[in-house]
């Protein structure tokens, strides 16, 4: 459904994206992890055909920046900044309803559901909303469409709790049939719901782990850590996770279950500058990473 063929972004002379090659299937639901800088945003515009760039990007063999239209027309889109639009809410939900031929009553049944009662705001200009009510409008908007694929760049930041889990609700409803590609820094929010890991770091991907279904309950990773140097929240968070320490805090080893993979996997993220040896092995000839 997603194709990316050597693409590669530069600002002046830094390189933000390298050669990256990637390909992501119908129904697989993806998080796209890694640090700020890491690409990830700039990744997912050249998807969205914002950007200019070298290599090539397909979605369902359609080309994002000559049949922009099209393309956006069929996609859903949370972006991880609102735009500054002026217009009223009422006009952005009738515009956005008209664009891809919804009910404008289906993004206001959205809204309820993650908080949002419309009616006392649809006057007002979306610019002069709160964080909190952008984001959940705009998440009403992207998953009011009949969209097959879902794009949304830290579409959780600005929820408050009880949103957020209504959010990732309304996402696990749409998990069998739809295409996702979800930014965060949050791996543990979303592993529950995500089938693919693909974490990036200086514009290159450094993991691409698609989550096998068949890791059973039972099932263990043994792991391996090694980091350049000593840092005392990385050693609490090993502990943490009954993992030992093989000295001076610079080498650590311990078992992950299986269940908790993508959790310890979202936990470790936080550290890839420190990270300099990554190995997890599932216990029994499983695979290795």
């Amino acid at each position: 459904m997603i194709r990316f063929e050597n693409v590669a972004k530069s600002f002046r002379k830094s390189r933000v994206l390298d050669a990256i090659n990637l390909e992501i299937g119908l129904a697989e639901r993806v998080a796209l992890i890694g640090s700020n800088g890491a690409g990830k945003t700039t990744l997912i515009r050249c998807l969205l055909g914002e950007y200019a760039f070298e290599g090539k990007v397909s979605i369902n063999d359609r080309d994002p920046r000559l049949e922009r239209t099209a393309v956006l027309g069929s996609i859903g889109f949370v972006p991880q900044l609102p735009p500054p639009l002026k217009m009223p809410v009422s006009q952005l939900i009738e515009f956005s309803a008209a664009l891809c031929g919804t009910d404008p009553a289906k993004i206001h049944e959205l809204a309820a559901r993650l908080g949002l009662d419309l009616e006392p705001i649809l006057s007002r200009p979306f610019v002069k909303l709160s964080g909190g009510m952008k984001q959940k409008l705009l998440i009403a908007i992207a998953l009011g469409r009949e969209a097959k694929l879902l794009i949304m760049d830290e579409p959780a930041a600005n929820l408050d709790p009880e949103a957020r889990k209504i959010f990732f609700e309304l996402l696990a409803e749409r998990q069998d049939d739809t295409t996702m590609l979800i930014s965060s820094h949050r791996l543990n929010e979303v592993s529950a719901l995500v089938n693919r890991v693909i974490e990036m770091d200086m514009g290159k991907v450094v993991l691409d782990d698609r989550v096998a279904d068949d890791v059973s309950l039972s099932g263990q990773f043994a792991c391996r850590i090694a980091i350049k140097r000593s840092e005392a929240a990385f050693a609490k968070a090993m502990q943490a996770w009954n993992f030992r320490d093989l000295g001076d805090g610079l080498k650590w080893e311990g078992v992950v279950p299986g269940p908790d993979r993508l959790r310890f996997m979202g936990m470790t993220s936080r550290y890839v500058a420190l990270i300099s040896d990554y190995s997890l092995e599932e216990t029994g000839g499983g695979r290795s990473q």
